[in-house]
C-alpha cells in the first residue's frame, strides 16, 4: 500500500526525518475493508485511529428504534474512528462503516502511545487532528441550531462537494437530520431557483 499520502498529510503539520518516517510506518497496519464492513461497532472498544488511503466511511449512532444518525463522513486523506472510545479505551458510542471498498492505514492505541514516546512531535500532529475534529463538531452543532435544512444542505454541498457525489441521498438526509423526501424537496427548490 502506498504510504505517500499519509506522509504528505503529516508533513503539512510536522517534519519527519527518513528514520522517523520508518519508525512511524513500522507501527502501522494496512487494512482493506469491503463495502458495508464495520471498522468500529457501537459497544466495542475502538482499537485504532484510521487514515483513509481510498474509499469512504460513515460514522453513525444507532438509536433504540434502529434509526441511524450519521454524524460524519470521511474520504481519502481524512481520519476516521470513534475518537472518544479510542482515547478512553471504553466502549464506542458510534459505528464506523465503509460506504465503499476502503483502504486504511491504522494506528493502534498501544502503537500510538509508543510513537509519542519515540517521536514526541507526533503528539503535536495528533493534537492538531483532534483540535480540527473538535472545531468541525462545534461548527456542525451551531449550524444545526441556527440554519434551516435547506441552508444546511447548501453548506454541506459547498463544504464537501466530493462527498455529495459519492454518498446515497438517504445518508446525506440522515447527516442533515431530515427525511430523504424532505431532501428531495429541498433539491427541487434549489433547481427551480426558489
Amino acid at each position: 500500500m502506498n504510504h505517500k499520502s499519509l506522509l504528505d498529510y503529516i508533513n503539512k503539520f510536522i517534519s519527519l526525518t527518513v528514520e522517523e518516517e520508518n519508525i512511524l510506518l513500522s507501527k502501522t497496519t494496512n487494512r482493506r475493508y469491503l463495502k458495508d464492513q464495520y471498522i468500529v461497532q457501537q459497544g466495542d472498544v475502538c482499537k485504532s485511529v484510521n487514515f483513509i488511503i481510498s474509499g469512504c466511511t460513515k460514522t453513525f449512532y444507532m438509536d433504540q428504534e434502529g434509526q441511524e444518525h450519521i454524524v460524519m463522513f470521511a474520504i481519502e486523506d481524512w481520519w476516521t474512528s470513534d475518537l472518544g472510545s479510542h482515547i478512553t479505551q471504553t466502549p464506542a458510542d458510534f459505528n464506523v462503516q465503509c460506504i465503499e471498498q476502503t483502504q486504511l492505514i491504522q494506528f493502534t492505541y498501544d502503537n500510538l502511545e509508543e510513537l509519542y514516546k519515540e517521536i514526541p512531535k507526533l503528539e503535536r500532529l495528533f493534537r492538531k487532528i483532534v483540535e480540527r475534529a473538535f472545531v468541525a463538531s462545534q461548527k456542525r452543532i451551531i449550524r444545526n441550531f441556527s440554519l434551516s435544512a435547506k441552508e444546511r444542505y447548501q453548506v454541506f454541498k459547498t463544504t464537501y462537494p466530493k462527498i455529495d457525489q459519492r454518498v446515497p441521498q438517504y445518508m446525506i438526509a440522515s447527516y442533515l437530520g431530515i427525511t430523504k423526501e424532505f431532501l428531495s424537496k429541498i433539491k427541487s427548490q434549489i433547481i427551480q431557483g426558489q
